[in-house]
Formats: C-alpha cells, structure tokens, sequence
C-alpha cells in the first residue's frame, strides 16, 4: 500500500508541476502578447506624430509658396521680382528659424571639424594657419545638432618655402 501511496503523491506532485508549468506558460504568452501590443501602438503614436509635424510645417510653408505664386505673375518687372524673392528668401528663413534652424558662422574662425568640413586649401601669408577664409557652401544647425557641415576654404598659413 506504501507504493500506491508514493506512486499517488507523485503523480500528483507531477500535476502540480504540470499546472504550474501551464500557470507560466499562459502568463508568459500573455506578457509577450501586452509587450507586442505595446509596440504596436508606441509604433502608431509615432507615426501620427511625425505626420502632425509634417502637416504643420506644410502648413506654415503654405503662406511661402503663395508669395512665390505671387512673385512669378509679376516676372516681367524685375526690380519688383528680386524685392519679391528677397521678401521671400526672408519670410523661408524666418519660418526656419522658428522651427531652431541657424547658420554657422565660420569666415575667418578657426577650423574645427564639429562644424567644418575642408574642401579646399590656400596658401595666404595674411591668415593663422586653419583658419577658414571662405564658405563654399553654408553650414546649419538644428536645435544644437549639426545638420549640414559647412563647407569651407581654410589657409596653410604663412608660406615658409618661398623662393628668394
């Protein structure tokens, strides 16, 4: 009787095993399921996001582009039309300023590669050596992040093999 009893106890042992094993199981497969939800909707929320932005800034661009349709139905008078796309030049950079866009400065500042990228060099006795005398292309950054290096023209320096 003493092995039936054994034989019972661990067949229940081996239920209760079993239970608790299914007991985690379906917790599991119920977390994995909430994590996947999760993601899904953190994925949804992010898209609506970025289409607000999106749709925000068209919308501010909106009042550009009808200066621009403005501008071209008076191209036959150029002096009204330059005033025009400086007007408009204007009203774009001011909107971009908004929005945390700025220029970097770099004509006649010391090279640095945070903000510059060197695409030419110039041998001039007048300037320290690595310091930037021409801006080939602009440089912006965006709310404290570089968004486009400028890109510029920095001096060797004085020149100390000049033939005598």
């Amino acid at each position: 009787m003493n092995k039936t009893k054994e034989k019972k106890q661990a067949i229940e042992q081996q239920d209760e095993k079993d239970n608790l094993l299914a007991e985690y199981k379906d917790h599991l497969q119920r977390l994995q399921a909430e994590f996947d939800n999760y993601r899904k909707r953190i994925e949804k929320e992010k898209e609506d996001f970025c289409q607000a932005s999106t749709q925000e800034l068209m919308f501010k661009l909106l009042t550009i582009l009808d200066s621009f349709e403005i501008a071209l139905k008076h191209i036959e008078n150029k002096e009204d039309f330059v005033k025009g796309m400086e007007l408009i030049y204007s009203q774009l950079y001011s909107l971009l300023e908004k929005e945390g866009l700025r220029k970097i400065d770099a004509l006649n500042k010391k090279f640095d590669t945070a903000y510059h990228e060197v695409l030419l060099t110039e041998d001039n006795g007048e300037k320290e050596e690595n310091t930037v005398t021409e801006e080939l292309q602009k440089g912006y950054m965006l709310n404290n992040k570089v968004l486009r290096y400028t890109k510029v023209k920095i001096s060797k320096g004085v020149n100390v093999h000049k033939n005598e």
